[in-house]
């Protein structure tokens, strides 16, 4: 367990804390790109910072405060223009560094006083990579945004999905070095909830823990497997510092506060042979919700399930109450590398899975247990076999509620669903 001390040290994720500014030195997933085919501007939350993202008319991105410095009126309410956002109330410009170019009444009244140039309000670099858009919040220069292989990979279909979850978001990443859950979580209790009270699923029988330079990867061998089983010689990626990458998908924890979090998950699909080759010209994103219409908890799909056990622990798991087992050596492990991090942060070094090396940031390859699904040229039939990944070639995504008509209508495309074989 760790004392109260340590569980507010790695939880608090505000300017000036010191996770907090651990978080900042890595590029954090905040919206989609086509998010904003519909709108120019959205406000944002992230790690206690309250922001307005923008996209201006000349296509450039922007992250600056929420609020305008004149009489603190709201920019996300304000309107875009060739270059820069400008408030609603009395029209004072900002470009994409949170410089003040235009006060249009002082402009005027005073213009030998230049007063715009000692205005200048917070603003942070965004980036746009694989659909998402990213912000970087921390001390320049800024590392480089990981350009992951999975990104690339030809002939698949994306899509990015939203969740506010009410929690911390540790309690979240420690849910990516957890396999055990997998079990009882989403084999056992969808049984349950199915109305089935067996066969339960296959027991785990060995667990091994290992750390590389993005993370740490877990395997796991249970009844029926054997050790040449990919989920035991590959294995799955806790992705540094707050992903899981099970290798169909990254679903990334963002700090919304120290009590919220935002899920966003990248979901990649492969296509069967028979509809090679495809190339999807608009990554679609949607918001799932956590609770039905009632207030209920959705527990119907696989991270419905898991959003159900974080938000569970509390807003804040009290971890002074744990009484952690052999099976969380994971957990243990993750907690550990986040103090080192800290440490090496104090000493003035990088922590953990910075990307500097242009050379180094190219297609960066990370484990993929099921990786001749996702890369391989199969057919319909042979994607179908698969436990997991062939439900989805029945039109069903797995892993959260909501899915919009239009994104199902979309995928079913992609993958030829209801065509004549």
């Amino acid at each position: 367990m760790l004392d109260r001390t340590k569980n507010q040290l790695l939880t608090s994720v505000g300017p000036g804390t010191p996770m907090g500014e651990l978080l900042r030195r890595y590029w954090m997933p905040l919206a989609a790109v086509s998010e904003f085919d519909a709108i120019s501007v959205k406000p944002v939350r992230i790690m206690g910072e309250d922001l307005t993202l923008y996209k201006d008319l000349s296509g450039a991105w922007g992250l600056v405060d929420r609020h305008c410095p004149h009489r603190r009126a709201d920019l996300s309410c304000g309107f875009v223009e060739s270059c820069g956002l400008r408030c609603s109330y009395h029209g004072w410009r900002f470009d994409q560094t949170g410089q003040c170019v235009e006060q249009p009444w002082e402009d005027i009244a005073s213009p030998e006083a230049r007063f715009k140039d000692k205005i200048r309000i917070k603003a942070y670099p965004v980036e746009a990579k694989a659909g998402l858009l990213w912000a970087y919040l921390g001390p320049q220069p800024a590392p480089l945004l990981p350009d992951w292989e999975p990104f690339s990979w030809p002939n698949g279909f994306v899509q990015i999905v939203f969740a506010d979850v009410p929690c911390n978001w540790l309690q979240c990443q420690e849910n990516s070095i957890d396999p055990l859950h997998f079990e009882w979580m989403h084999m056992n209790w969808s049984a349950r909830l199915a109305n089935r009270s067996g066969p339960y699923s296959p027991r785990h029988l060995k667990l091994e823990f290992e750390e590389f330079d993005y993370g740490f990867v877990y395997r796991r061998l249970r009844e029926g497997m054997t050790d040449a089983d990919t989920m035991w010689t590959t294995g799955r990626v806790c992705l540094w510092p707050n992903a899981l990458f099970p290798g169909d998908h990254f679903e990334w924890r963002v700090p919304v506060d120290d009590e919220n979090t935002l899920s966003v998950t990248w979901s990649f699909t492969r296509v069967p042979r028979e509809r090679e080759p495809f190339v999807q010209e608009r990554i679609p994103a949607w918001h799932g919700p956590v609770k039905d219409a009632a207030g209920r908890w959705i527990s119907s799909h696989v991270m419905n399930q898991d959003f159900i056990a974080w938000a569970g622990q509390g807003r804040i798991a009290d971890r002074t109450r744990e009484h952690l087992g052999t099976g969380d050596r994971g957990v243990i492990l993750l907690r550990q590398r986040f103090l080192d991090d800290l440490a090496a942060m104090e000493r003035g070094e990088d922590p953990k899975a910075i990307i500097r090396d242009p050379a180094l940031n190219v297609r960066v390859p990370l484990p993929v247990a099921e990786r001749r699904y996702l890369t391989g040229s199969l057919s319909r039939a042979e994607l179908l076999r698969h436990p997991v990944l062939g439900k989805q070639y029945d039109g069903e995504y797995p892993f959260q509620a909501g899915q919009p008509e239009e994104v199902r209508r979309a995928f079913a495309a992609a993958m030829g669903i209801g065509a004549s074989w």
